[in-house]
């Protein structure tokens, strides 16, 4: 099997494009980052064609972090900064050559945020696509992020099917779904037509695939079988330094 690194949680300590080669180094297949918008795209750009390694996607901007945003699209009254998020991140995934980006919520509940994600959605999927780029939701778990709007892969699916943009997918995290749903097995099986990228890390301490509640070398086998081929999203958080976190990768690779 193939795998990405999250650079959000590998290597954080490092700029972008060093984490980039370490990844690289460490034997990844890909990497992937949550928001690279400090780093010069074209040192970013480099760093990939340096070592041969796709992007597989970032993140839309959080907002204001210190306020206690955690995304802007599903917030009603800041359309205009969220679309402008929704603007950086295509922009910036273009600049070098990210696969996909995901737009994220953020904090908020009812009808009214659901319109709004909806309509944002619809905005990020047009001007993607014209890039040639695909948008992921993801729905994040409510003890690490309480009230945050998307919650459940039913939910992700819904508005999936409501917007019908061809190019949006669901971003399935193994460790927010175990925590939200369980029942991974079962999840990926009915869910696969619909995900676009898959992330891990074990349940519940969000560390290594080498502990937990989760048998993630059943859970490897399961989405090869199911056919899926991409590089699967190594999102987790090390205790201690990244490479000393990795005896878990060249095992898994074999499956």
């Amino acid at each position: 099997m193939q795998f990405s690194a999250n650079l959000g949680f590998l290597w954080k300590e490092l700029a972008l494009p060093d984490a980039i080669r370490a990844a690289k180094a460490a034997g990844f297949d890909a990497v992937e980052c949550h928001w690279p918008y400090a780093f010069d795209p074209a040192l970013v750009k480099a760093a990939l064609m340096e070592t041969e390694l796709p992007m597989l996607g970032l993140n839309t901007s959080q907002g204001d972090v210190a306020r206690g945003d955690n995304g802007l699209s599903a917030l009603p009254d800041r359309i205009t900064e969220a679309r402008a998020a929704i603007d950086q991140a295509v922009a910036y995934a273009e600049a070098i050559g990210a696969r996909n980006i995901h737009v994220m919520a953020g904090f908020a509940s009812g009808a009214e945020a659901h319109e709004t994600f909806v309509d944002n959605l619809h905005y990020a999927c047009a001007l993607a696509a014209a890039k040639g780029i695909s948008v992921l939701i993801e729905p994040l778990n409510r003890y690490d992020a309480p009230g945050y709007f998307l919650q459940t892969t039913g939910q992700a699916t819904a508005i999936i099917a409501e917007v019908g943009a061809p190019n949006l997918k669901l971003m399935f995290d193994c460790y927010h779904v175990q925590l939200m749903e369980g029942d991974l097995t079962h999840k990926l099986a009915q869910l696969k037509d619909h995900i676009g990228h898959i992330q891990f890390a074990s349940v519940p301490d969000r560390g290594a695939p080498d502990h937990g509640e989760v048998n993630f070398d059943h859970i490897f086998r399961l989405i090869k079988g199911l056919g899926y081929a991409m590089p699967l999203g190594a999102e987790y958080k090390p205790q201690g330094p990244t490479d000393l976190s990795l005896h878990w990768l060249e095992n898994a690779r074999l499956i």
